[in-house]
């Protein structure tokens, strides 16, 4: 597959559909991005999980629907889909273009400001680079996990993830360097005192069972798919998933903020904001008197 080296970076007035139809023809995914760089929000058939799709966008699940629903699960290298009716009114409400970079084979570590691009210079290796608003993306070849906040100012944008189009950039793309990789596996930090305070072990002396990786796991797993899965009343869904988290794992000093990150991400794929989360689980943890 090859990468565009060749196409325009988007500025205010220019055709995003045009600029999507030229990315798409060398191969790369794309999808509209509305005003303050979101995707396109799901359709009315799509809302609240009714097409059985997943809207934290980890898969784009059955969904067979015609307009460019579920984020980087839209992106798409169709110029028929691209220029279809159903997909008409998202691109005159564009205000950008994104692509999907590990749909084409790449990895995007998207660097936020002047310090994470001073951080990348001295500990990653040179490749493609492109200018955006606040600092720059490096783009490499190869795919995994994509991840947000895995150090100050630096997200990964790779498979499932998008990112937004912003030119061909200068220099050669280098392979996807363990260094990269890295990133997204990177030992937990501890999670916050005033949201998971730690306490003692259990009465008795025993390992608190709350440590064994499965058990915990399980626990996030089933409070994330709960809020994806919610068909509405987010806001109490949300409020009751972090209480219960809390209330089963909060005490014993497991959780992290990896986890925290988690819960987070999965109630701000199905609108909330990130104050809502915050509120959330200040009271959650209020109610539970910790």
């Amino acid at each position: 597959m090859t990468h565009p080296t060749h196409i325009r970076r988007d500025h205010t007035g220019d055709r995003p559909l045009l600029t999507a139809l030229q990315l798409a023809e060398q191969g790369l995914p794309v999808l509209p991005l509305r005003e303050g760089k979101g995707p396109m929000g799901n359709c009315r058939a799509c809302r609240n999980t009714a097409c059985g799709g997943r809207p934290n966008m980890k898969t784009p699940g059955p969904c067979t629907c015609a307009a460019p629903c579920h984020a980087w699960a839209a992106a798409t290298t169709d110029p028929t889909v691209l220029t279809s009716a159903a997909w008409a009114p998202a691109w005159r409400q564009a205000a950008a273009v994104a692509y999907h970079p590990g749909g084409t084979g790449l990895t995007v570590v998207d660097l936020d400001n002047a310090e994470a691009v001073a951080w990348a210079r001295q500990n990653l290796p040179t490749t493609r680079t492109v200018a955006t608003t606040r600092g720059e993306h490096w783009i490499y070849l190869g795919t995994m996990t994509s991840r947000n906040a895995v150090r100050p100012g630096v997200d990964i944008k790779s498979l499932m993830s998008y990112a937004r189009w912003l030119g061909s950039g200068t220099g050669s793309m280098a392979p996807l360097p363990d260094a990269v990789r890295a990133l997204a596996v990177k030992e937990p930090t501890a999670a916050r005192p005033a949201l998971s305070p730690a306490v003692s072990a259990p009465a008795g002396g025993g390992q608190c069972p709350h440590r064994s990786p499965a058990y915990l796991e399980r626990g996030i797993a089933m409070a994330e798919q709960r809020i994806e899965e919610a068909p509405d009343g987010i806001h109490r869904t949300v409020f009751r998933m972090f209480l219960a988290v809390l209330s089963a794992h909060g005490r014993c000093g497991c959780l992290t903020e990896t986890h925290i990150k988690r819960l987070f991400t999965a109630a701000q794929g199905r609108g909330e904001s990130l104050r809502h989360c915050e509120d959330a689980w200040s009271n959650a943890a209020a109610a539970l008197g910790m």
